[in-house]
């Protein structure tokens, strides 16, 4: 019997896909619920298991977009599997075999021997450096046999003046329907809304204080690590609550203002950046904020994580940080209205108390959409967060820190 696997739908309004990679070859022997493909959709990249174990066929190209509830295989149950077969391990066949094919070229080198060459001509090895050089295997004087130019002779090789140096190639890649999809939607944030951004800096001193007190501490307990994302995702959903037009967007003509904070985080996946939620942020402590954090990054590092653990935030959280960025515009995650940026922590000198002292400062950002979040809201609601941040014990848990870590 052979079954015909359909593209199954990734989630609500997708209609097509697009086969980003077969991690088999047409005629491997697959396992039920083998992954036997990645595709994309607009908002993801999702894998494809094996409904059945058989040998397979495939229908689709790599790069070809197909709709949902289209047959992409097929896949023959009644196909005995081959001794020794092992279906995980055929991914890594294509992988071995790019990584053969240069040691075709070895004997290349050795098997004309005898043969005399031009002056001027070039081994292989050598007339792939001179062209990644820009130079003319004519132009250098070969100290091999019958004057050829060696791999030797090309390395040592100097470009003359006026001559193009590097590397020369360039290459053409598709990008994926993920990628052209999130492109399509910053274009549109810069062209449709009127995008401003804010700017202050935050003393995180406090922070780092009760993190150095407590952190063994809440790790110990806890199993996950005290972080400054669960500091600042408790600082905007208080900060959400008292400039509640931060947290609304806008639909047609009218402002739809949430009464809940689901906040959306921009983590680092294998496939780029991927922004899962956080749900109902505003009920959640420092072990809830934190766990969530943990279990969202693990899943988009694994490319676990689904469509609707990415649809549906109020208010975006990015970290530049992370990746050394001093200060950005964050660009905002539709339909929502403002984004708040984190920046790498730097020390630096700061008047505390009439004295100039050196403290960890962070620059922050808020991206706002000014048609719906006047300047009056956006800067009131960064100077929230910053007040919160410097005060955390007071405005973050309500003067008993170890009740608020759960200790």
């Amino acid at each position: 019997m052979v079954l015909e696997m359909k593209v199954p739908s990734p989630g609500e309004s997708i209609t097509e896909v697009e086969i980003a990679t077969w991690l088999v070859e047409d005629g491997d022997y697959v396992e039920k619920d083998q992954p036997i493909a990645e595709v994309d959709s607009d908002k993801a990249t999702l894998e494809l298991p094996a409904e059945e174990s058989g040998i397979i066929t495939l229908k689709a190209e790599e790069g070809d977009a197909v709709a949902v509830g289209a047959v992409v295989c097929l896949i023959d149950m009644d196909a005995e599997r081959p001794d020794g077969a092992a279906a995980p391990e055929k991914k890594a066949e294509p992988a071995k075999k790019e990584e053969a094919a240069p040691a075709k070229e070895a004997p290349a080198a050795t098997k004309n021997e005898n043969t005399t060459y031009a002056a001027g001509s070039a081994s292989p090895a050598a007339k792939k450096i001179l062209d990644e050089k820009g130079i003319e295997a004519g132009a250098i004087q070969g100290t091999g046999k019958d004057g050829r130019v060696t791999k030797e002779d090309a390395i040592n090789a100097v470009p003359a003046m006026g001559s193009a140096t590097g590397s020369r190639a360039s290459e053409s890649k598709k990008m994926s329907m993920l990628r052209r999809k999130v492109a399509q939607r910053l274009v549109s944030v810069k062209n449709e809304t009127a995008m401003l951004t804010t700017f202050n800096e935050v003393n995180m001193q406090p922070v780092f204080d009760l993190r150095n007190q407590y952190k063994e501490e809440f790790k110990a307990k806890h199993g996950v690590g005290l972080g400054f994302m669960s500091f600042f995702t408790l600082a905007v959903t208080r900060a959400l609550e008292l400039y509640p037009d931060v947290n609304s967007m806008i639909d047609g003509d009218y402002q739809i203002k949430n009464e809940f904070a689901d906040i959306s985080i921009a983590v680092s996946g294998p496939k780029g950046l991927m922004v899962p939620v956080i749900r109902n942020a505003e009920n959640l402590s420092f072990r809830g904020v934190e766990a969530e954090v943990k279990r969202l990054a693990l899943r988009a590092r694994d490319g676990q994580i689904t469509v609707d653990e990415m649809t549906g935030g109020t208010f975006t959280i990015t970290n530049g940080g992370v990746f050394g960025s001093m200060l950005s515009t964050p660009i905002i995650n539709p339909p929502q209205s403002a984004i708040l940026g984190m920046h790498n922590i730097v020390e630096r000198p700061m008047a505390v108390n009439g004295q100039v002292v050196i403290q960890p400062i962070m620059y922050v950002a808020l991206s706002y959409d000014h048609r719906i979040v006047d300047g009056r809201e956006s800067v009131g609601f960064l100077v929230a967060i910053k007040e919160a941040i410097e005060n955390p014990i007071e405005l973050l848990m309500n003067n008993n820190p170890k009740k608020a870590l759960e200790l």
